[in-house]
């Protein structure tokens, strides 16, 4: 069998693509990811013009060659890309981490998604300040949270809220502990000309925040989770794997009266069948049920075409490990 090089594979995920990419150059989207499309060690993302190569070798040394060649070929096979910055997952090295310019001088400040801005600070983190992979979630909230009050728990830059905000939400309150990330959600609400009222972001620790709420007996139609794999603070341990039901239990008194929680799970080594497990004892008193699944787009499960490896474990029923469930509550009496 003859040997395929990363950028033939690149080629080849590009072309699986095609319908993905938009005139003006304006889209977010995975371009290849390399866990399953035959090179683990590169993923690269695109946001508007520029390219962000993820190196993912460990040691970092060996993902340098590969590196280079993306800097070789992707500005010549993509000639409108206007920058590529390189973020190194193995290295002390924060600014590494972080993302180095290495083509271009200027990066995308902005992505348009469904018809909606949103704000990107591609160097603040590790992450690039928008988690593509949920793209169909905010899909999905664009369509259903028209009139609804909405809780964003764990926002990071708010681009979860920001969707609700579009699709008509009555109010959209986006909690995180980190103000920077916070100040991309508001820059996101400038750029589509929505009002920014500074009381619906709040800057706390979700285990305090939750019970402001409910001292407040504050409640709301729509509460969406998505937590960080792991986190630890003097008011509550944040795990993923571990205890995630008593996160999720957490916000269920803040729940109306048919309500919905977006219950988000991107545990790596966490099975689907396993997080089904999770989420069906936050059902088994009859007050939660499991309404629908939200599905990853191919750009980050591979296409027929382009799939070269299997998930670390099987997502099942999710077709991603991150893994998104819609559930519906009630309150009691009702």
């Amino acid at each position: 069998m003859p040997v395929v090089n990363l950028t033939d594979r690149i080629e080849r995920a590009i072309v699986a693509r095609e319908s993905l990419f938009d005139e003006r150059h304006q889209a977010g989207l995975r371009l290849f990811n390399g866990f399953l499309e035959g090179e683990p060690k590169i993923v690269i993302d695109v946001y508007a013009t520029t390219a962000v190569v993820h190196n993912y070798a460990e040691p970092a040394k060996a993902g340098e060659a590969l590196v280079e060649q993306v800097l070789a070929w992707l500005p010549t096979r993509l000639s409108w890309l206007e920058s590529i910055l390189v973020k190194t997952r193995n290295t002390d090295d924060e600014t590494a981490q972080n993302g180095v310019l290495r083509y271009g001088e200027k990066l995308a400040t902005r992505v348009r998604e469904h018809g909606v801005w949103y704000a990107l600070d591609l160097t603040m983190n590790r992450d690039s300040s928008l988690y593509l992979d949920t793209r169909n979630l905010r899909e999905w909230i664009l369509a259903n949270l028209a009139d609804k009050t909405v809780l964003n728990t764990f926002a990071y830059t708010g681009s979860l809220g920001v969707a609700a905000v579009a699709a008509g939400a009555k109010r959209v309150v986006q909690t995180d502990r980190n103000r920077r990330f916070l100040n991309v959600a508001k820059t996101s609400h400038t750029l589509n000309g929505f009002p920014i009222n500074k009381a619906d972001f709040q800057t706390e620790d979700f285990w305090l925040q939750i019970n402001k709420f409910k001292r407040k007996e504050e409640l709301f139609d729509c509460v969406i989770v998505d937590p960080p794999m792991f986190a630890a603070t003097d008011h509550g341990v944040v795990d993923l794997a571990q205890n995630y039901t008593k996160v999720l239990n957490r916000v269920r008194p803040l729940m109306e009266h048919n309500g919905t929680i977006i219950a988000i799970n991107n545990a790596l080594f966490l099975s689907g069948a396993e997080y089904i497990e999770l989420l069906e004892k936050i059902c088994a008193d009859g007050y939660v049920t499991i309404d629908q699944f939200i599905d990853i787009g191919q750009d980050f499960t591979g296409y027929p075409a382009t799939r070269a490896g299997k998930p670390v474990t099987n997502p099942a029923p999710f077709n991603h490990s991150t893994k998104i469930a819609i559930l519906k509550t009630r309150r009691r009496g009702f």
